[in-house]
């Protein structure tokens, strides 16, 4: 496997959680990822444009660190399917230039964004 063209962009995002099984069926659902795993501790996941993973190994920090955000075709599809998947949501969908988005937490406590086109 080739890294080209992977210098200086963001490769991989790790989330410490409480349960990997409840991660999975959130994201999942809520997403539709797909998952990989590697033992008791470790998942990976699949979003089809990037992977992470899922960590028992450490503790949970949801509060503070960078804003992670994905993109919805569909923005109110996207809200309902997150709270149907047991997120809750933060900040409803508001407008900033350039799309519209809302703000939500996962079941470990992790903030996280939906954006869209206009």
């Amino acid at each position: 496997m080739s890294g080209k063209g992977a210098d200086r962009k963001i490769d991989y995002i790790e989330f410490n959680v409480a349960d990997i099984a409840k991660s999975k069926a959130f994201y999942g659902g809520a997403f539709g990822w797909t998952f990989t795993d590697y033992g008791p501790q470790y998942c990976e996941f699949q979003d089809g444009r990037l992977t992470g993973g899922f960590t028992t190994t450490a503790p949970v920090k949801a509060n503070g660190g960078p804003l992670v955000i994905l993109f919805a075709d569909d923005l109110e599809d996207a809200l309902a399917r997150v709270e149907k998947a047991g997120g809750t949501i933060v900040k409803p969908i508001f407008d900033f230039p350039g799309g519209r988005r809302f703000q939500f937490t996962d079941p470990d406590g992790y903030e996280l964004a939906v954006w869209s086109d206009r």
